[in-house]
């Protein structure tokens, strides 16, 4: 019992805790964007496919990193783009646009993989992000947590604070919880409802893209078939769990990561005398008791998953 406790108190499980999280807060925060604006986006696992497979294919071709995090964005932002175009000026269903959209981007990654490397057995790898600043890892307990982590997951901390900003401290925020919430009453205040839900959608596209691009960029340095193993749903949980906070969301994909490190770390512990499966049921258990305790009083936009057409009451 004393080593499964010993676990929590190591500067490297806290630092997978935080390297685990990190694709779950950028997935996170797209998917609250555009749930802020009123739009469900079930894309969210296709999407970061589709992210991971070109930003990471963008390197093995000559782009530089940032190049490839770039190129990942705009692919998820025109992915985006066309989960907005068919469910907001066209108001077909949220549910079967965002399950179409991931199901075409993931299958559209899989083929490109095949086109453009036909005959590889094994995925090539890249030179991925190295940590920022390897030197502090040294530190006391912050260092190997914080400093042995590379850009992408100091951006994820950044965009936590960059939307928070932006949803409650700007106009364009205003609009887009506006819309979320009320989008006849945007309309009458002259805020074009489907521009600013479509771009919402976008922003969160991009967003989750990047996260999936970490996965490739930051973590494996290769692109495998199924490698975002259904990060995208746990992200559409946490926005549930988060209340539609940005702040909040950045707890429970810590949380999240906390759980999944844990099991990992119990597998090497314990792992010869209970079956693996129940340790990898671990972090999506506890995270399901999370999501019941915690969204029994979320407040979600009330005009969430609601088509909305102009000049309609």
């Amino acid at each position: 019992m004393g080593d499964i406790l010993d676990i929590l108190l190591t500067a490297t499980f806290w630092a997978a805790a935080v390297r685990i999280a990190t694709p779950l807060i950028l997935g996170t925060l797209g998917e609250l964007i555009c749930e802020r604006a009123g739009v469900l986006n079930l894309g969210i696992e296709g999407i970061m496919t589709a992210g991971a497979l070109t930003g990471w294919l963008a390197v093995y071709l000559g782009a530089d990193l940032w190049t490839g995090v770039l190129v990942a964005a705009l692919v998820g932002a025109l992915f985006g783009l066309l989960h907005g175009v068919f469910t907001v000026p066209l108001g077909l269903s949220q549910h079967v646009t965002g399950i179409g959209i991931t199901l075409l981007a993931t299958s559209l990654s899989y083929f490109v993989y095949r086109i453009v490397l036909p005959d590889v057995s094994s995925p090539p790898r890249i030179e991925a992000f190295a940590p920022v600043a390897e030197g502090l890892a040294d530190m006391p307990i912050l260092g190997p947590i914080l400093f042995q982590q590379t850009a992408l997951t100091w951006l994820a901390f950044i965009a936590v604070g960059v939307v928070a900003w932006a949803l409650y401290r700007t106009p364009v925020g205003l609009a887009v919880r506006t819309v979320g919430e009320n989008p006849a009453a945007a309309e009458a205040q002259g805020i074009d409802v489907v521009a600013v839900r479509v771009g919402a959608v976008m922003v969160g596209s991009a967003l989750m893209a990047v996260g999936g691009a970490f996965l490739t960029m930051s973590t494996f340095n290769a692109f495998f078939f199924e490698m975002v193993a259904g990060r995208g749903w746990i992200c559409i949980a946490l926005v549930v769990f988060s209340s539609w906070r940005p702040s909040k969301a950045l707890l429970g994909a810590l949380l999240f990561g906390v759980f999944d490190a844990y099991q990992v770390r119990l597998q090497q512990s314990v792992g010869a005398l209970l079956p693996y499966q129940l340790f990898l049921m671990l972090p999506y258990v506890l995270s399901i008791l999370a999501l019941i305790v915690m969204s029994r009083r979320a407040a979600y936009p009330q005009a969430l998953m609601v088509p909305y057409r102009k000049g309609e009451r």
